[in-house]
């Protein structure tokens, strides 16, 4: 029954500012807004092919959620890190080596990438790599992975 996941909604504190970041930022379609309910939604992909809504709450009413954005590997290795930092957001990843380049999680295997948005919710760039899962190996930078499946 279930093919995929379809929609995703999150709080933010001021939607004027949320609607600049997601759609002159990240660059998301913005389809729809209903000021009365203080909401708005957008298309990520093509258009009805997913949907984020973004709801305005009071700041004391927040809760910092997570979601990712699926990628492409190319575009993780070799423009995400640009990509954000061009946009004024500090990227991050779960290395504990202080840099700021994607990361692989061993277990799916996926390469990744973290930002937040103005509200503190964790977004991710995230594509699933070709190969084997090696949950063993933990998280590890990319070009590990790389010469670990090289052999």
């Amino acid at each position: 029954m279930i093919k995929g996941l379809y929609e995703t909604h999150i709080n933010v504190s001021n939607l004027e500012t949320a609607i600049n970041f997601y759609k002159n930022v990240l660059g998301l379609f913005h389809c729809h807004t209903e000021e009365k309910r203080r909401v708005a939604f957008f298309w990520i992909g093509q258009s009805k092919e997913y949907m984020l809504g973004i709801w305005e709450k009071p700041v004391g009413e927040l809760e910092k959620r997570h979601f990712a954005f699926r990628c492409d590997t190319e575009d993780i290795v070799n423009r995400s890190v640009s990509f954000l930092k061009e946009k004024n957001l500090q990227p991050y990843n779960f290395l504990k080596d202080e840099t700021e380049r994607p990361m692989v999680f061993a277990w799916m295997p996926a390469i990744a990438i973290y930002f937040n948005d103005p509200d503190g919710n964790v977004l991710e760039f995230i594509a699933v790599l070709e190969g084997k899962a090696r949950p063993e190996l933990g998280v590890i930078s990319y070009e590990e992975w790389l010469a670990v499946n090289r052999h």
